[in-house]
């Protein structure tokens, strides 16, 4: 049996169960199977994979995908550069990090944006916001990243007034604010300041518009959530897992 599966601390709202068993399905791949695996704490990752025979290859997220990095024995160029994993590669008990975010989300940006390189605000700054970051600045687009500490962000949330939200047309939520259960919440910023020029990226997959993109709908803004990246990055994640 061919293993593969999901390492986070709190799996209920991952669809990637379900998405890679009916990959399975589809390609007749009877011999493998994906499965959730709940971690209170990454230092229980070493007697996961010690106690799950057959076990080639694990998405990581949140809130692991920098916390992964020292258990690994190597990461590819990429995943260096972005300094987040979000997919391991298990072969004769060498563990290597990729991060298949960065294909996920240029999936997703370059058909809302086309040859323009809007300014962007990027909310957040754990892993999910190292792979836009990467991908951002490929591209060539000028972004600052809203945290909750200058340690971490280059401006903190209190700083998002309306003249910078509005001077940045590009607005990616990549935290889980709004993701389900909890589907109340959002991002703390000046929504009245965006409007028609306005494109707005929520991550979060689960619900299908959070809070985030229906206010940013309401102001005329275009929306798309995560589901695009969710189907590139586990893509390519197959891609790596399948050699």
């Amino acid at each position: 049996m061919a293993r593969y599966g999901l390492i986070g601390r709190h799996l209920s709202h991952s669809f990637s169960q379900r998405y890679f068993t009916e990959k399975f399905g589809r390609d007749g791949l009877t011999s493998h199977r994906y499965d959730l695996f709940e971690l209170d704490r990454i230092e229980a990752l070493p007697e996961l994979l010690a106690s799950t025979p057959g076990l080639r290859g694990l998405n990581v997220t949140i809130p692991y995908k920098q916390a992964v990095i020292p258990y690994l024995h190597t990461l590819t160029p990429t995943a260096a550069a972005v300094g987040a994993v979000n997919t391991m590669d298990i072969r004769n008990g060498i563990l290597t990090g990729h991060n298949t975010d960065v294909d996920g989300f240029r999936a997703t940006l370059l058909p809302l944006i086309g040859d323009a390189r809007p300014r962007a605000l990027v909310l957040g700054s754990g892993g999910a916001s190292r792979a836009v970051a990467f991908v951002l600045r490929e591209l060539g687009i000028r972004f600052r990243v809203v945290s909750r500490s200058r340690e971490t962000g280059d401006i903190t949330w209190d700083m998002l007034d309306p003249s910078l939200v509005s001077a940045c047309p590009l607005i990616i939520n990549t935290t889980p604010l709004g993701m389900h259960p909890a589907v109340d919440g959002m991002p703390d910023l000046p929504m009245s300041a965006v409007g028609l020029k306005h494109c707005l990226i929520d991550l979060v997959y689960n619900p299908e518009k959070t809070r985030f993109l229906l206010a940013g709908e309401a102001q005329g803004a275009r929306v798309a959530n995560g589901l695009t990246m969710l189907h590139a990055q586990a893509e390519a994640a197959w891609r790596v897992w399948a050699g």
